[in-house]
């Protein structure tokens, strides 16, 4: 039969993901939808007119492969301003269809089969399959919930030193953490950047909540610590940070050879990426250097933060701590549950509220505390409406 070992093994476990299953529910039952993240809110006019302009300037034919002009030296210049390091736009900065792209761009560009890559779980979702596809193996490094003794998400030293033991070739490192809230420590990256260049180990930074850091919290890439920017490539984009995310516009800045080989997958891949959007991001992200853009998103989303965080709290969810990111997480066995996907589902039916199980982003399902993930990129009305719903817990 033509069906006789399809699909390909590289994707034939992957099934359908717990987004997808949990927003088809939401909207089958009419749910108040806190699961994906993605905002309700319209991004900022001065991104939409960017856009809107490139288009009727028709900037509508393929990009370079390796990105527009304009938004790779709009990166570029962010990342000097920021961070003090000067940055050559054209071959240490490449535009991918969104950070997702490039996760997959990088997968495919520098892991081999047979080759290791940590991730530290709960992971965001697509490292596994990417280094899955690759033929590579991941390699689970636990990031523990906070304890009496330790304020935030914590790892230990000797469990990601026996990792690194392993000899993977890539480490994947997410901060602000997606569904955490972690953002890591000075301290901590000082041990990351330590055992990359002991072990010889390229870093993968995915900062795409870089602008979304709250009360004490300081975002540091990686890629800024001493012995770090020559075997490191941190992604981003401008999904989050413009409430645009179905633009899907991203990219990667790092040492010219990752992002060479970054390119030779790419160009395979999507070979380009959508142009009007791209200038348009250029054009956010020079405009949102002068124009109090960041502050004022900072300031909008700590409310969102501190309402969703005072429902949840007032429903009998005890939430764990966010400094960053725009997720919290609550503890769902303060109310008898530990199947997380079990109380989704219910709280999703029954309720009218839809949430992510925090098991979804664990290899091993049985491994994941029982939490799950609420998304605050909503509207306060919207926050607001869940909040009338989640009243029924108290009960």
């Amino acid at each position: 039969s033509i069906m006789n070992g399809l699909p390909a093994r590289r994707v034939a476990g992957f099934g359908t993901t717990i987004f997808t299953e949990m927003s088809a529910l939401a909207l089958q039952h009419g749910a108040v939808n806190l699961g994906q993240g993605f905002p309700d809110f319209a991004g900022p006019a001065f991104v939409k007119e960017a856009a809107a302009a490139a288009i009727a300037a028709d900037l509508n034919q393929y990009a370079p492969m390796p990105g527009t002009p304009r938004l790779r030296r709009a990166v570029a210049a962010q990342w000097e301003h920021d961070y003090g390091r000067t940055i050559d736009w054209q071959s240490e900065v490449s535009v991918t269809s969104g950070a997702t792209e490039a996760l997959c761009d990088v997968a495919l560009a520098l892991l081999d089969p047979g080759d290791r890559a940590i991730v530290f779980e709960p992971a965001y979702d697509a490292y596994v399959p990417d280094i899955t596809m690759a033929g590579a193996t991941p390699l689970p490094v636990q990031l523990h919930p906070p304890t009496q003794s330790q304020a935030n998400w914590w790892f230990d030293a000797d469990e990601l030193r026996a990792a690194f033991e392993q000899r993977p070739k890539l480490i994947f490192l997410n901060t602000p953490h997606n569904p955490t809230g972690k953002v890591y420590t000075r301290a901590e990256l000082e041990l990351v950047a330590g055992l990359c260049q002991e072990f010889g180990v390229i870093a993968i930074c995915d900062e795409v909540y870089d602008r979304l850091v709250y009360g004490n919290a300081v975002h540091l890439p990686l890629a800024t610590l001493p012995g770090m920017w020559e075997r490191t490539l941190t992604l981003n984009s401008v999904g989050k940070t413009f409430s645009v995310t179905g633009w899907k516009i991203g990219w990667a800045v790092g040492p010219a050879w990752l992002n060479t080989a970054l390119r030779q997958a790419h160009q395979w891949v999507t070979f380009a990426t959508a142009t009007p959007l791209q200038e348009a991001a250029g054009a956010a992200i020079e405009q949102a250097a002068g124009n109090g853009y960041y502050a004022g998103l900072q300031s909008e989303y700590t409310e969102r933060y501190t309402l969703l965080r005072g429902i949840l709290e007032g429903v009998g969810l005890p939430t764990l701590p966010v400094e960053g990111s725009y997720f919290i997480s609550a503890d769902i066995s303060a109310l008898g549950y530990h199947d997380d996907r079990a109380f989704c589902r219910w709280l999703t039916t029954e309720l009218g509220v839809a949430a992510i199980p925090t098991s979804a982003f664990y290899m091993n399902p049985a491994a994941a505390p029982p939490f799950a993930r609420f998304c605050f990129a909503k509207k306060l009305e919207t926050l607001q409406a869940a909040g009338e719903r989640l009243q029924r817990l108290r009960r």
